[in-house]
């Protein structure tokens, strides 16, 4: 076995790899280690169980998600071109995994909620809290958005749960129906949802 750093780092990255391809139920500590190539030992050193696993490596995905949607939602540009680049870099996202491995993988977080959110409580805990910060992050811009008059919204918080929503909902059928043209709509449909149209609409109209 390499330096124990290595061996935990081995650890997730392979059990992260196996979550997305086949859910969390059929992860076994066994098959792990094999993949990993460290001894059981190893595992049982770093985490404790195979729920204590599962939240490291939800914590490993939201920290690079994060920083992700930081960048995108808070860089330059308009509010609602910010927004738009979130979208268009979860198309991309999905697009790239079909075409690498020939399935649309979808969204770890909301993959794991549909599987465990009424199973384990910490893990439902931990994917609420992350699913909330999404929400405070996109309702950040559509305040901004909204003081712009660029969208018509009653209530920001509820507005951002809908488009993160939405875009959850679109990625889990893209999944589902194995066809990232279910992505094509995400944008409209979420400028629907925020009372504004795109440029060449507000024009015909």
């Amino acid at each position: 076995m390499g330096r124990t750093s290595d061996a935990r780092e081995k650890i997730l990255t392979v059990a992260q790899q196996l979550i997305e391809l086949n859910g969390y139920s059929a992860l076994g500590v066994a098959e792990i280690c094999k993949a990993a190539n460290v001894p059981k030992g190893s595992f049982y050193y770093f985490f404790e169980s195979k729920e204590a696993l599962a939240l490291a490596v939800i914590d490993a995905e939201w920290n690079e998600e994060r920083g992700n949607w930081a960048a995108l939602l808070h860089g330059d540009g308009a509010p609602l071109e910010r927004l738009r680049r979130l979208f268009e870099a979860t198309e991309v996202r999905q697009r790239d995994g079909k075409q690498s491995c020939g399935t649309v993988s979808g969204c770890m977080f909301g993959n794991l909620t549909l599987e465990l959110s009424n199973r384990t409580e910490p893990i439902r805990a931990r994917l609420q809290g992350i699913f909330d910060a999404q929400v405070d992050m996109v309702r950040s811009v559509v305040e901004e958005a909204s003081e712009r008059g660029e969208v018509a919204v009653a209530d920001p918080t509820a507005a951002a749960r809908a488009v993160v929503a939405q875009l959850e909902g679109q990625v889990l059928f893209a999944k589902l129906y194995n066809d990232t043209q279910r992505l094509d709509t995400m944008w409209t449909n979420c400028l629907a949802l925020l009372g504004t149209r795109l440029p060449e609409q507000a024009a015909a109209g």
